[in-house]
């Protein structure tokens, strides 16, 4: 029980408790509901304060702002009233400066002072079309634009100079290879500076977009056709001034040379990329080069000819080739220069006017090569043609880029390049027939007395040797040229080579053909094989020495062969010279047989035998000693032609003479022995070690 009385107790003091709490919570909401109703009696007080403000204040606002739109109005009537009044003044304001043109001030003043002209014009143009101010405007417009032609001819005239020589050259040295044509680094050259430039595509846009006006394009092709000519001719006057009549390319080589043209104006660009574009220019100057050494006391008539070089034709043929590469430098750089100064669709066309004075030029002086060529080819000197080859390889080169710079000009314009190759082309293919035809039909009569190297022969290896230097060039002549003209698509590289070998191979055999016919002009019979020795000979080693000998295996592979057994064949042509001397020792007609001879102490001679004796030495001695007197002066130039000949002269003569001496010379034929033996086997050899030597 006591536990439930006190449970009634606990709860009854919760109980409690809890009423206590809620008479606690209804005060708290019974204040709750005082201040709510006293906000929102707060907030309606505002609401209606706030009406009625709104009421007081839009209207104010209102006015403020209509006055204040009524004010910028007046301040925007009054600007363009002031604007309206500087275009009635702006003919007075800048008349003056206008006429003086930019040299009164600079160029940006004078710009600005015509943006004025131009927006007043424009202002007159649209409201009042026919007023005094508006001619006065035009007239004003009109010398300014008027100064602005002049200005750009005189910013071209006072800073548009020729490229000097050296500086050109500096580019041809250090351009081991240009960009491609037609990349933002072409520019090779700053002709212009920067300034002059800028100004000049800042007046050139204002003539083209304000005053309609393309009437600088032609000031400014004749001012840079002009430039571009004189730097050519200033190019082409230095090397000639400068090489002394010795100038050649090995001057211009490309390579890292310093120049002092560095500095000024001019300069060659630094930061160009390498591209394998253009070949090192050759140095064409040739040489007359011979294995030909030549004993003291023999002649050189008719085995050298005189100096084959021409030094002139030489030094045009250098400076030509240094006119096309200068010409293709110079024609990247001004297609660069007028990129922003002439209108795009205005650039080919200049372009083509600026280049023609000096590509006519450049191409006439290749037409004036081609003519002298041909007048060299009628007069058989065929060396000066090959001046024409250095220069057609060096135009074939450099021609892909030359047609990519002339892309879009007019047709004859690119058409010109490409006539003057094919002039070339052919006059060199018809120099090479030519010069074949020469060799068949040669007719010379200066034969060297000595039997030595026929002048013929000497400039036929020279020559040869020469084109061997351009064989793809003249190969790609006789294909192009030639009575069967090749497809393009077939002219390759090897075709080239092998239509030169082929072609050398036809001119070897003329050759050969002719010394043949000319070596029957010789009297004595020995001296014809002897001629045809020291030639055949002479033409293996040059073909060997000048490596042509290996190109020519290449497309005929029996060569050396034929030219070993034509030597062979010569030398036993040669030995019938020695028969009239075998004839007194080889015994056809014996004296006395060999038995009888075997005992020389005790045989006793006829006087018949006595006499045959006598005669074969007498007639060997003195046959002996006329082939000596006659071969002794037969040239043998080369050492190593000469010793194998007489070598084989000793192999043939002197077994036999020791034999005939062994034979009879111990027999008592005669009392007076030398008279009749005058010759010991070694006094032969000795004798033979003197043949082909004048001075003996």
């Amino acid at each position: 029980m006591d536990d439930i009385v006190d449970l009634k107790h606990d709860i009854d003091k919760k109980l409690a408790k809890e009423e206590t709490n809620l008479g606690l919570l209804r005060q708290c909401l019974t204040r709750y509901d005082s201040n709510t109703t006293g906000m929102v009696n707060i907030l309606n007080s505002f609401e209606e304060r706030l009406e009625n403000l709104e009421k007081t204040i839009v209207p104010v606002y209102n006015e403020t702002e209509n006055l204040r739109r009524r004010q910028e109005n007046i301040e925007k009537t009054m600007q363009t009233l002031d604007n309206v009044l500087s275009y009635y003044h702006t003919a007075k304001d800048v008349e003056a400066t206008v006429k003086e043109g930019p040299a009164a001030c600079d160029l940006e003043t004078y710009m600005s002072y015509l943006e004025k002209v131009l927006k007043a014009k424009k202002y007159f143009d649209n409201f009042s079309p026919n007023s005094k101010e508006l001619k006065d405007i035009e007239r004003i417009f009109d010398d300014g634009k008027e100064a602005l032609q002049h200005e750009f001819k005189s910013l071209l005239n006072r800073h548009g100079r020729p490229v000097p020589a050296i500086v050109i050259l500096d580019l041809l040295n250090t351009d081991d290879e240009l960009p491609p044509v037609g990349t933002d680094t072409d520019l090779a050259l700053e002709q212009l500076s920067e300034r002059v430039t800028e100004e000049l595509r800042e007046i050139s846009k204002w003539l083209t977009d304000n005053g309609r006006s393309v009437e600088f394009i032609p000031t400014y092709t004749t001012a840079r056709s002009t430039v571009l000519s004189r730097s050519l001719a200033g190019l082409k006057e230095h090397l000639k001034s400068s090489s002394g009549g010795s100038f050649n390319s090995s001057q211009l080589s490309f390579g890292n040379q310093s120049s002092p043209a560095g500095a000024g104006k001019f300069r060659a660009s630094k930061d160009v990329p390498a591209r394998k574009s253009m070949k090192k220019l050759v140095n064409f100057t040739k040489k007359a080069s011979s294995l030909l050494q030549f004993e003291p006391g023999h002649r050189r008539q008719g085995s050298y000819p005189d100096t084959v070089k021409d030094e002139s034709v030489d030094l045009e043929t250098d400076l030509y080739i240094n006119e096309l590469s200068a010409l293709l430098r110079l024609m990247q750089s001004e297609a660069h220069l007028m990129k922003g100064i002439i209108p795009e669709k205005h650039q080919r066309k200049a372009f083509d006017t600026i280049i023609q004075q000096a590509l006519d030029s450049v191409v006439n002086e290749g037409e004036l090569l081609a003519t002298a060529a041909r007048k060299n080819v009628s007069r058989h000197e065929f060396t000066a043609v090959l001046s024409i080859f250095p220069i057609v390889q060096h135009l074939r080169t450099v021609k892909p880029e030359f047609d990519l710079i002339l892309e879009g000009c007019q047709a004859p314009t690119r058409a010109k390049l490409t006539s003057l190759l094919s002039t070339l082309d052919s006059t060199g293919a018809k120099a090479l027939e030519e010069f074949t035809e020469s060799i068949k039909h040669d007719k010379s009569t200066n034969m060297p007395r000595d039997g030595t190297v026929h002048e013929l022969a000497n400039h036929t290896i020279i020559f040869l040797e020469q084109l061997l230097e351009y064989a793809e060039t003249a190969g790609a002549m006789l294909l192009m040229h030639g009575e069967k003209a090749t497809p393009s698509a077939m002219i390759t590289s090897d075709n080239c080579r092998k239509k030169v070998a082929d072609y050398m191979t036809r001119v070897l055999s003329a050759l050969g053909l002719n010394l043949s016919n000319k070596a029957e002009s010789y009297n004595d019979p020995a001296l014809r094989p002897v001629f045809m020795l020291n030639n055949l000979n002479y033409i293996i080693k040059s073909l060997k020495r000048a490596g042509l000998l290996s190109f020519l295996l290449s497309w005929h592979n029996e060569i050396t062969n034929y030219y070993n057994s034509q030597i062979l064949e010569q030398k036993r042509d040669y030995s019938q010279s020695w028969s009239k001397v075998l004839h007194y020792i080889l015994e056809v007609d014996k004296p006395m047989s060999q038995q009888r001879t075997n005992n020389q102490d005790t045989v006793k001679l006829k006087d018949k035998e006595r006499q045959n004796i006598k005669d074969k030495f007498t007639g060997f001695n003195k046959e002996l000693e006329e082939i000596f007197r006659v071969q002794k002066t037969y040239a043998m130039p080369d050492t190593e032609l000469r010793q194998s000949l007489i070598s084989e002269n000793k192999e043939y003569m002197v077994p036999r003479y020791t034999m005939f001496y062994n034979k009879y010379s111990q027999l008592n034929f005669t009392k007076n022995r030398g008279k009749y033996i005058k010759y010991q086997p070694a006094d032969l050899s000795a004798l033979l070690d003197k043949f082909f030597d004048a001075s003996a």
